[in-house]
Order: structure tokens, then C-alpha cells, then sequence
């Protein structure tokens, strides 16, 4: 297989893993991202977390409904009893987390795509210098997710 076939199938393997990331972020990051007037905001208290998700009684900022159990995704560090600003999705009683570690938070599925994308660049377009730069921008927005969430 001639040479330029493989580095456009590797650019298109890198290409399908960076779109995917973005598609996997944008389910959460709409909601934190989009302000529109129809979403509900509010503060969750955590009274119970499990392995994947925690739940536990939701009161609105303003105008909206109270509810028992709303559940959102489990993240690094954080204590039961802990009370953070979220967003609840319409229709349903899942919310994502607000603000600066709400917004980094959602985006963590793109900073794993650009860590894997980045071995894709390196091996099969040999663009070291990319690679690197992708790399180097996923990592730092794993930590800086994972320091936001931690503090």
C-alpha cells in the first residue's frame, strides 16, 4: 500500500477520534455552555454518591420546581453533603455541574480524544511537532479538570 494511503488513512483515524471527542463533550458542555433561558438552574446538596453517579435533593436559583432526587455524573473529590451549582436537563432529573469546573469537567471526554489522537499523528503522519501540541492540550486540560474538581 503506497505511503500517502496510509498517512490519509491515519489522518482520518485522528480526524474520526478528535470529531468523536467533541461529539461526546457536547452532550454535557451544551448545558453548562448555552445559556438559554429554558434551562433550570440551581444548587444540588449530594446525599448519596455510587461508583458512576450521585443523587441527592435539588433547589432551584430561581422560578423552578424543587425536586428529591436529581442525579449528575460522580466526579473527583467530592464529599457528600457538598453543595454545587448545576443545571438540570430538560425533561429529566439528571443535572451537569456549572460553572468553571462544570465547564472542564464536560469537556473531558475531548481531552482523552486529543491524548489518543495524538499517538495516531505521531505514528501514522509522523508530525511529531502536532503531536505533541495535541498531547500537550489534552493533558493540561485533564489536570486542570482534575485540579478544579479536586479544590
Amino acid at each position: 500500500m503506497p505511503a500517502y494511503a496510509l498517512r490519509g488513512a491515519a489522518g482520518i483515524v485522528a480526524a474520526l477520534i478528535l470529531a468523536a471527542g467533541v461529539w461526546a463533550s457536547w452532550d454535557s458542555a451544551r448545558y453548562v455552555m448555552l445559556s438559554d433561558g429554558g434551562r433550570e438552574r440551581g444548587t444540588l446538596s449530594l446525599a448519596r454518591c455510587g461508583d458512576d453517579t450521585c443523587t441527592g435533593p435539588y433547589a432551584p436559583a430561581s422560578g423552578g420546581k424543587s425536586r428529591d432526587r436529581v442525579v449528575i455524573d460522580r466526579s473527583v473529590a467530592t464529599p457528600k453533603g457538598e453543595r454545587i451549582p448545576v443545571v438540570v436537563k430538560p425533561e429529566s432529573d439528571e443535572a451537569v455541574r456549572t460553572g468553571g469546573p462544570g465547564f472542564l469537567h464536560a469537556w473531558l471526554p475531548l481531552g482523552g480524544a486529543l491524548l489518543l489522537a495524538a499517538v495516531v499523528v505521531a505514528g501514522g503522519l509522523r508530525l511529531n511537532r502536532t503531536a505533541g501540541v495535541l498531547a500537550l492540550a489534552g493533558g493540561i486540560q485533564l489536570t486542570a479538570a482534575f485540579a478544579a474538581l479536586s479544590l
